[in-house]
């Protein structure tokens, strides 16, 4: 398989149409339902992308990648948020995130995206 990537978003059916896509472009996805689930598989395996939801129960997704970035394996990790919130942009950055996926979620520009970030 191609590069890893992980995932995280709340809603299942987001969640599993994105792998889906992913998946049939060549990647090895996992998926995660919430920040402190993305957080956990993190410690056991550092993919090569996270694909971050910002607005999220239990963690929401800017104190996840807080939370990632301090370990030492997903440091340089692209982290790109995905949200529907124009004003998270400033505070993804903030937060350790590499760059901002507007909700919804066009799939050609879902591509382009990951492509840029793993080339």
């Amino acid at each position: 398989m191609g590069n890893k990537i992980l995932v995280v978003e709340d809603h299942a059916d987001s969640r599993e149409m994105m792998c889906l896509v992913l998946e049939s472009y060549g990647y090895e996805v996992k998926e995660a339902g919430d920040g402190a689930e993305a957080v956990e598989i993190v410690k056991h395996w550092c993919p090569d992308l996270i694909l971050m939801d910002v607005n999220m129960p239990r963690m929401d997704g800017l104190t996840a990648t807080a939370l990632i970035r301090e370990n030492a394996n997903c440091r340089t990790t692209p982290i790109i948020a995905v949200t529907a919130f124009t004003d998270f942009a400033e505070q993804a950055v903030a937060a350790g995130c590499t760059g901002v996926l507007k909700k919804p979620v066009e799939f050609a520009q879902l591509r382009s995206v990951v492509e840029a970030q793993i080339a």
